[in-house]
């Protein structure tokens, strides 16, 4: 007697196809259900790929019977969600899209990956850029660099004990914008400060060298390493682990400022949502 297959909900067609309309999918341990058609409504793609063939056998399960694919189970929806409508659709500020777009490639979406990349820097935008990069004229670069540098006494090692040959002086400045709710008797909630992004303003070859591979630089992709920038932000929103970062690299903060202003008051209450912006600025000898 023939068992049910157990990983969908209904049988397949007459036309030969092993695999059921409706197929469950078990990707980097999140469950997903969907139709055939839908998996392999993209001709060459990895999907496609796997649900075309005849030996389904050759498949891998999951304990429940079904399919797995050992990949990233959050990000698929949104895989999921341009093989059934053609469209991608993300949340504001989305801050995956770099491996989002490694997804893409991976399940080899063509489409969906050039609209990941041409778009980065739109998406990832604030909607309000007050602040621009430099214009295209001469920077100080390495000469007002290494002028400050060797006015330091004789003998002594820029960041301090330890630091590591040939560290360059100077600033950069790290502003976020927030937002805090107060209450009743000026009372705070739980998210006083909510950092929707850490922006980073400066000399790109120094804001490389402090934040690595957590800078993102899509806002403003190869600008020359002498030259600066407002338009770097952070992949992370934790202004203490920038400010680590910084303390590491041997900046010290120098100056900051803030400004608030209330965008909401509560009509029943006496709640206010309050929104600022918040700059410090770290010098390195």
């Amino acid at each position: 007697m023939a068992l049910a297959d157990p990983a969908g909900c209904a049988k397949g067609g007459e036309d030969n196809n092993p695999f059921p309309d409706i197929i469950e999918l078990n990707v980097g341990g999140q469950v997903y259900i969907t139709r055939h058609p839908t998996l392999v409504s993209v001709p060459g793609s990895l999907l496609w790929e796997m649900f075309t063939q005849k030996n389904v056998r050759s498949l891998a399960r999951d304990s429940k019977g079904r399919f797995f694919v050992d990949r990233d189970g959050f990000l698929f929806r949104y895989i999921l969600d341009f093989m059934r409508d053609r469209q991608l659709v993300l949340p504001e500020h989305f801050p995956e899209r770099g491996r989002l777009q490694r997804e893409a490639e991976y399940f080899m979406l063509p489409e969906l990956v050039k609209l990941l990349a041409p778009k980065l820097s739109e998406q990832n935008s604030l909607g309000d850029d007050p602040c621009q990069s430099d214009p295209e004229e001469p920077s100080p670069g390495a000469d007002t660099a290494r002028s400050l540098t060797s006015a330091a006494p004789p003998g002594a090692v820029p960041g301090g004990a330890g630091a590591a040959e040939g560290r360059r002086a100077g600033f950069i400045t790290i502003g976020y914008r927030g937002s805090y709710t107060l209450g009743r008797d000026s009372q705070t909630d739980a998210k006083f400060r909510r950092v929707a992004r850490i922006m980073v303003c400066g000399k790109t070859s120094l804001a490389k060298e402090v934040f690595g591979d957590t800078l993102n630089e899509s806002r403003d992709p190869d600008r020359p390493p002498e030259r600066y920038t407002s338009r770097y932000y952070l992949k992370f929103t934790f202004l203490e682990q920038a400010f680590d970062k910084l303390a590491d690299a041997g900046f010290h903060m120098v100056a900051c400022n803030s400004t608030g202003t209330c965008a909401f008051a509560h009509e029943q209450t006496d709640d206010r949502i309050w929104t600022s912006y918040t700059e410090y600025v770290f010098y390195r000898e």
